[in-house]
């Protein structure tokens, strides 16, 4: 659900605020995997707005063909599929890395990814390679919680440890597995370990007898931009065997992209 306000955000000057813009971006946010048909008065209540104003929003995002609708009910159309497509396509940094991640893929016989958070959530936005038995391997784009992937927890660590305290302040650990953990001293404590030894390994946390082992891409400053990782079934070697075998290609490939990004 998405809270709006009339009002700029701290920092902005209001007379440069298009909060007609915000709703409708909203509007868009409110569709997802539990509400994939919702009506104007669903819509509204998800958003904060009244029903009439929804409505409108609604109808304006059918006429531009962002979504479709019955009647009565309203669901997003395939369009929105390019404002995704629109970053992909125009950020620098997956275009950067695109032949790194082939030589990772390469070099681990693994599937590589480089993602990044947006909130809470860790995105997607390049891959490489085939993983030998991974049914579940993540296309371009997708959105996954981020503490339970090796990505996800490298870079929610890596923001501190008030970021964390306040994300764990913030949010309920869901359970996606029998291993997830959901005990946030638990995830505290892994937090801490990942920032002193500088990667993270996540296994059966979204995914039973899945894997990853992620490691920070920095820019030529020094600072995480993204995460660089690897995932894996987890059936043909131990953790200390797959970290002994990825981990050196991981920091390597990382090391080269930094002079880069």
């Amino acid at each position: 659900m998405h809270n709006l306000t009339n009002t700029a955000p701290t920092g902005m000057d209001k007379k440069d605020w298009i909060a007609g813009l915000e709703k409708g971006l909203a509007m868009l946010q409110t569709f997802d995997e539990h509400n994939p048909r919702l009506t104007a008065t669903q819509a509204a209540q998800r958003c904060g707005l009244t029903r009439t104003a929804a409505r409108r929003y609604l109808l304006t995002l059918a006429h531009l063909g962002f979504v479709t609708t019955d009647g009565k009910l309203f669901w997003l159309t395939p369009k929105v599929m390019r404002l995704g497509q629109s970053y992909l396509e125009s950020a620098r940094l997956p275009r950067i890395v695109q032949p790194s991640l082939q030589r990772l893929a390469m070099g681990t016989q693994e599937i590589s990814f480089v993602a990044v958070l947006d909130g809470y959530d860790l995105v997607y936005i390049a891959r490489n390679g085939q993983n030998r038995s991974m049914n579940t391997s993540f296309a371009l784009g997708a959105r996954v919680p981020g503490y339970v992937t090796s990505a996800g927890v490298l870079l929610m660590a890596m923001q501190g440890p008030e970021a964390v305290d306040a994300w764990l302040a913030s949010c309920q650990l869901q359970t996606f597995t029998s291993h997830t953990i959901t005990d946030p001293e638990r995830m505290r404590a892994e937090m801490v370990q990942i920032r002193a030894q500088d990667w993270a390994m996540s296994e059966q946390q979204l995914d039973l007898a899945y894997r990853g082992v992620a490691v920070p891409l920095r820019d030529h400053k020094g600072h995480v931009v993204a995460a660089l990782s690897v995932s894996m079934p987890i059936q043909y070697e131990t953790s200390s065997e797959a970290v002994a075998r990825v981990l050196p290609v991981l920091r390597e490939v990382a090391q080269s992209l930094r002079h880069l990004i």
